[in-house]
């Protein structure tokens, strides 16, 4: 009789003897924890060590921990879910482009757009903070420079941006008003210095808002339904009411039926 290769070689014990192994007998020596318990914790940290450690960069790229998008005003940051960004801090070409027509103030503002909105891309906010850490510079510059770029035309997405911790009209409601004009996606990326990704978001919450009110609901329940805040719904029916006899609304609202846009004939 053949003998079982894993008798004949010892496979199980040398399996045994793999990092894996070593260090789930740690977690559960120091952790007091059964073997099956520390293994389904090493799994679970495995994982974290995929989404924060273990990034791919490129030349010009770091790895950089933000606060996810996500997360409301005012929690502790401390407490906030955090992801790991990939962020181009140096694109050689593009940058000295840059640098050369318009200066380092030119370079650190293009920088700025390039951050946010990388980060934005990957559900994530930077802070004044942040930016300023990134660019070797103070965020008082770096406030200095937004505002420069506001005044210029452009959305920074920063997090107090995103949660709108100001006065005036929401950053979201203004974007979607560009669209509701005619604007084409690329026209509203290089406006705002948002991704398409990012503007279909706000079209999907304003669309869930616009139809709730159309069927009656009232803002407090829409607010229950929809997570979003009461000044932000407000917003929303606002621009619905000025703009729901344009195109753009009627093709976000009332879409034509499939059998009608191919023409379907019943005989």
């Amino acid at each position: 009789m053949k003998r079982k290769k894993d008798t004949a070689y010892g496979i199980k014990r040398l399996e045994s003897k793999n990092a894996r192994a070593a260090i789930i007998q740690k977690i559960s020596a120091d952790f007091n924890l059964m073997p099956l318990v520390a293994e389904a914790y090493y799994k679970q940290i495995s994982t974290y060590f995929e989404q924060h450690a273990d990034v791919q960069l490129t030349s010009g790229q770091i790895c950089y921990e933000a606060v996810a998008a996500e997360e409301p005003a005012g929690k502790h940051i401390a407490l906030a879910k955090k992801i790991s960004c990939r962020l181009t801090l140096n694109d050689t070409n593009a940058d000295l482009e840059v640098l050369a027509t318009y200066g380092l103030a030119g370079l650190r503002r293009h920088r700025i757009l390039r951050l946010t909105k990388q980060a934005y891309d990957q559900d994530a906010l930077l802070s004044y903070e942040d930016l300023a850490v990134l660019l070797t510079t103070s965020p008082a510059t770096v406030k200095r420079d937004i505002r420069q770029l506001k005044q210029d035309g452009y959305f920074v997405m920063t997090r107090g941006a995103k949660h709108d911790m100001g006065p005036g009209t929401s950053h979201k409601t203004q974007i979607l008003e560009l669209y509701f004009k005619a604007y084409t996606f690329t026209e509203i990326e290089q406006k705002t210095n948002h991704s398409e990704r990012a503007v279909y978001r706000y079209l999907k919450d304003f669309t869930q808002v616009a139809t709730l009110h159309h069927q009656g609901f009232p803002n407090a329940q829409i607010r229950l339904i929809s997570h979003l805040s009461d000044r932000l719904i407000r917003e929303y029916l606002s621009l619905y009411k000025e703009y729901q006899h344009t195109d753009r609304m009627t093709q976000l609202l009332h879409p034509e039926p499939e059998n009608a846009k191919r023409g379907t004939s019943h005989e």
